[in-house]
């Protein structure tokens, strides 16, 4: 019997508004933000309370899910503040919420148990065994941990319950420490990454300096550039869709909730296209044409791209021995290009809208519309519960 293939999720990050619409339009199936507390992305723009409510209710009318990060490892203090937060988000009525901390875990499940729970990669995600317990305790979404071979994903997709989904990262920045939970940002500066404050020391430049002689600072060269020892490259799987679909992911995150509109409309665009053409004309006809692989390098290169632990243990290829003013460079025509064709081309569709306030209630919004394939498409929005008016009701008019 021919194994079924799964259509793969293309999951898109935002940072904002501008960026959540723009991933919308250009192709995403959902997208992940995060709001003002809770997620690993504090220098990020992020969401208010309101921006969150139009932009679900804009992804929504597009058939497009939205997925919220609450994924700090949450200490004592934070609980309170969660558990308000996660209230909040029952109103707001996202898709998901991605989650981390077991107690966080526990507060979603109590709180908003009918919205899914994605496990974040920082929860270290590595074998088939940490996706079943995830499952028992009634996550719908498991997110594999980045030093994952597609090996091992294969064996844990054949090792775990079938509505257990899995997601794996396919483009963007890789983080030097294990899944994430790094400590040099606190080390250094105080600010915690696992609080959504990190810094990427990662990134910076590194000398050797002994310790009976302060101030004098050796370095340590790989390159006429100097050394960027912890510094990744990205990675970058678009030559692997086939082999990642076939392996039974069913999501396909890219990394960048601190990227532009133009670097959402791009990648997202890329991507788009060759999850559908593997869809529509399979491996055999599956190839990455070499416009579409320079326009993803032009749009962020930190020195190349990685395909991470997917197909090897580690390595030196993984590293980005390059400056960092080098690789923020990128071609002013590429970018003009992309306003015209994507970032400033404005998209109107018709709706019709019906509004339904019952005291006692959550005020009900729905809005219909068209997809391009003329396709009826249908979205419900809730806010606070309505009150009684106190001194003049409403009318018919």
């Amino acid at each position: 019997m021919e194994k079924k293939i799964r259509k793969p999720e293309l999951l898109v990050p935002a940072s904002s508004l501008e960026v959540l619409k723009t991933a919308v339009i250009f192709g995403a199936d959902a997208v992940y933000i995060g709001g003002e507390a809770f997620g690993l992305r504090a220098k990020a723009k992020n969401f208010t309370p309101q921006e969150m409510a139009e932009g679900i209710a804009f992804a929504h009318a597009h058939g497009v899910r939205v997925h919220v990060t609450a994924n700090i490892l949450a200490h004592n203090y934070d609980l309170e503040g969660a558990k308000a937060y996660f209230k909040e988000l029952k109103a707001l009525r996202p898709d998901a919420l991605i989650i981390a901390d077991p107690g966080m875990f526990m507060l979603a499940r109590q709180i908003c148990p009918e919205i899914d729970i994605h496990v974040s990669t920082q929860a270290n995600n590595t074998n088939y065994m940490t996706y079943r317990f995830w499952h028992e305790q009634g996550a719908k979404r498991v997110v594999s941990a980045r030093e994952l071979s597609l090996t091992e994903i294969r064996e844990i997709r054949e090792k775990i319950p079938a509505d257990l989904e899995i997601e794996s990262f396919i483009h963007g920045a890789m983080c030097i420490s294990y899944s994430g939970r790094c400590l040099l940002s606190s080390y250094f500066t105080g600010r915690d990454a696992n609080h959504g404050a990190c810094t990427h020391p990662c990134r910076w430049k590194y000398a050797v300096v002994e310790e009976t002689r302060p101030g004098e600072y050796l370095p340590v060269y790989e390159n006429e550039r100097g050394t960027y020892i912890f510094n990744s490259k990205d990675l970058c799987m678009i030559g692997h869709i086939p082999e990642m679909i076939e392996a039974g992911i069913d999501s396909f995150k890219i990394e960048g909730r601190m990227k532009s509109p133009r670097y959402t409309a791009g990648v997202t665009s890329v991507y788009r296209k060759y999850v559908d053409r593997y869809l529509q004309y399979g491996r055999e006809n599956y190839q990455v044409e070499e416009q579409d692989r320079q326009m993803l390098l032009d749009l962020f290169d930190r020195g190349g791209f990685t395909e991470g632990y997917y197909t090897q243990h580690n390595g030196k290829s993984m590293l980005a021995l390059k400056e960092k003013p080098a690789f923020r460079e990128v071609d002013p025509k590429l970018l003009a290009e992309i306003d015209q064709k994507w970032v400033k081309k404005k998209l109107q569709e018709p709706i019709a809208g019906c509004l339904t306030l019952t005291p006692g209630e959550a005020a009900r919004l729905v809005l219909t519309g068209k997809a391009e394939n003329d396709k009826e498409i249908k979205a419900e929005i809730y806010g606070q519960e309505v009150q009684a008016a106190q001194k003049q009701p409403m009318t018919k008019e």
